[in-house]
């Protein structure tokens, strides 16, 4: 067929009046059809005609104001779904009913009114063949002249509940997709094995990839029900590691009708494979805390720091104001809250957290009462060249923000640290253990001296599932471009934590924090790196990808931890929250030594830095950095000490 005849049969859709004139005229077939079968040419008396056209006119009267009631007419016959034959069905019945009434009215008023029940069942029943039939027909004829050239996809569909027959009938009824469904997968028992749709119903366990193989299957549709049920567990993994590629829809609820397009069908993310339960958190307390309060947000621009503020705006708080020196991402999130919390008080800043005089005026207007603290620099290789940075903007600025919380008199202070903070061997993880040091010093010190009542709460955790610069958009950017995919080292491993769920944890620890606390989070089971990058690639679907091992970066481990060897945890009333038990500094000393090391800072002297930083935090160790020398240097003079110090004795 030529693509000119495709294009025609495309483009040429029958009006509304021409379907009903032909639904019309099936009627008087039927009627024809009927008559002539029951009694041929020669028994056509002039009684049974008059009879006849009684019935036939009687039956376009009804059935026509049926078919205008139902809207039977107003479909494209090629595109027939399960619902428009539906739809006939009622129309013929309620038609078909009106009239049998109707002949019983007349048979009363003249007795000599004659239409058997069986021939009036057998028109019923032929005009209800005919009208479906034509449009299946007409459907099974245009695809047939118009479908596509290329070989359909063959797809079993996950799940055998509303949603995955939903799924299935949408497929079947949308020329759309190119997709044939060849079977369904079910997890329960009494499913197995059962047909559904005019397909087989499979067991999901090692049998099932024989099948698939054997059928040619390499894609299956997570229907939206069951997704929800099985992404916390490894089942999905189990898929992409056996090279099937995953779809799912978004909720029935949010699809056109019974139709979905193909921007609703979409790849199962690989956040969804990750083997991390999901985490719950009553926000009733959270809100409580946050209601009517005056917000403080520093790098609101941020992964982090955005999505606690829009998690703070949903609470109703009194204003929120925002901090970030990232201008376009600042003024995206002012996009964002003026279009969905238009009511909310805000206010937004363009600001170096390190600005002593910028801040002081901050907070001199504003006066917040709950301050989460977000903004820092994050990026371990980036530090590991800008070590002044790293100190003048996470150590300096938390000092600045968190002096001036007590200053003010701020409720609460709650810092966002990371786990690069145990036995931190870089930099940019040395200097978030320094600002745990001093915030939590400072908290000690104001309670002993009962100056002022600022709570100050610490959270630490791992890595978070697509935030700026993390391997996952990175994965993603290399794949889409063909790779190759860059993984440091082969064993590396690290903890994932969604966004949203990283921040509910942080409300809920200020929510429960008293003052000096570092609340560390459940992260689940570490991932391995390279494990993920092979997800990714197949899941992706894309062929001769290659992975490359670049080695690990400057201060890069391969493995991170949530506590020092010699912390300690308490529970709380939260699984997934724990309180370190870590050691306590003496806030005049601490103060001293910080206060030292800004003044080093600035000097950009990356040795003498670093060397000041580790004199604060002993468990500093470089690993694979240049500053592996001051290491050597440190223990060379603890060496002499020690020999100086047993001379003396």
């Amino acid at each position: 067929m030529s693509e000119f005849v495709r294009n025609f049969l495309s483009n040429r859709v029958l009006s509304r009046f021409s379907i009903l004139a032909i639904d019309v005229l099936m009627i008087v077939f039927s009627c024809l059809f009927m008559y002539f079968v029951k009694y041929g040419f020669g028994g056509l008396t002039h009684e049974v005609r008059t009879d006849g056209t009684t019935l036939c006119l009687l039956l376009i009267l009804f059935n026509a104001i049926a078919f205008i009631s139902f809207r039977t007419f107003r479909g494209i016959l090629r595109f027939s779904s399960f619902s428009d034959l539906l739809r006939i069905i009622y129309a013929l019945v309620l038609g078909y009913a009106f009239t049998y009434l109707a002949i019983l009215v007349l048979k009363r008023i003249d007795p000599g009114f004659y239409i058997t029940n069986v021939t009036f069942m057998a028109i019923f029943l032929l005009n209800t063949f005919l009208m479906i039939f034509s449009r299946i027909l007409i459907k099974e004829v245009y695809e047939a002249i118009t479908g596509s050239t290329v070989k359909p996809v063959n797809v079993f569909i996950y799940g055998t509940k509303q949603a995955g027959v939903s799924v299935a009938k949408a497929l079947k009824g949308n020329n759309e997709f190119n997709y044939r469904v060849l079977g369904f997968i079910s997890d329960e028992n009494h499913m197995i094995g059962k047909e559904l749709m005019g397909v087989i119903i499979y067991a999901n366990n090692e049998n099932l990839f024989r099948t698939l193989e054997s059928k040619d299957v390499k894609t299956i549709i997570v229907s939206p029900q069951k997704m929800e049920e099985i992404k916390s567990s490894s089942l999905l993994a189990n898929f992409v590691d056996h090279n099937i590629s995953l779809l799912t829809t978004v909720p029935i609820n949010e699809w056109n009708g019974t139709l979905i397009s193909k921007e609703q069908l979409k790849d199962v993310q690989i956040e969804d494979l990750l083997p991390r339960d999901p985490i719950h958190i009553s926000m009733k307390e959270i809100a409580g805390n946050i209601e009517g309060r005056r917000v403080l947000v520093t790098g609101a621009a941020g992964s982090i720091g955005s999505e606690i503020v829009r998690q703070v705006a949903s609470f109703n708080p009194y204003s929120i104001i925002l901090i970030d020196q990232a201008e376009t991402p600042l003024h995206n999130m002012r996009l964002e809250l003026q279009e969905k919390w238009r009511d909310l008080r805000t206010e937004i800043v363009v600001a170096d957290i390190s600005n002593e005089s910028r801040m002081e005026k901050v907070f001199s207007r504003s006066r917040p009462q709950y301050i989460f603290h977000a903004a820092a620099y994050k990026h371990v290789p980036m530090m590991e060249d800008n070590v002044s940075e790293s100190v003048q903007t996470n150590i300096l600025g938390v000092k600045i923000v968190a002096d001036l919380a007590v200053k003010y008199n701020a409720q609460k202070f709650v810092m966002i640290s990371t786990d690069k903070a145990v036995n931190p061997s870089n930099v940019m993880g040395c200097s978030k253990r320094i600002c745990e040091i001093y915030v939590q010093s400072l908290a000690k010190h104001i309670e002993k001296t009962g100056q002022k009542t600022t709570q100050f709460i610490t959270t630490r955790f791992g890595n978070v599932l697509g935030s700026n610069g993390s391997v996952i958009p990175l994965f993603r950017e290399q794949i889409k471009h063909g790779g190759p995919v860059t993984v440091t080292h082969p064993e590396i491993i690290r903890y994932f934590m969604t966004i949203p769920e990283a921040c509910q944890l942080v409300l809920e620890a200020g929510s429960m924090g008293k003052s000096g606390e570092i609340y560390i989070f459940d992260m689940g089971k570490p991932v391995k790196i390279l494990d993920l990058a092979k997800r990714m690639i197949r899941l992706s679907g894309s062929k001769n990808i290659k992975i490359e091992f670049t080695g690990l970066r400057h201060g890069e481990k391969l493995y991170e931890e949530l506590l020092n060897k010699a912390e300690q945890t308490k529970p709380t009333y939260h699984e997934k929250i724990m309180i370190a038990e870590v050691r306590e500094y003496e806030y005049t000393e601490v103060n001293r030594s910080i206060n030292a090391l800004i003044k080093t800072s600035f000097e950009y002297d990356d040795m003498r830095t670093v060397k000041a930083m580790k004199e604060i935090v002993p468990e500093f160790r470089s690993i694979n950095s240049p500053f592996e020398a001051v290491d050597r240097l440190l223990n060379k003079i603890s060496k002499e000490a020690i020999i100086v110090q047993q001379s003396k004795q």
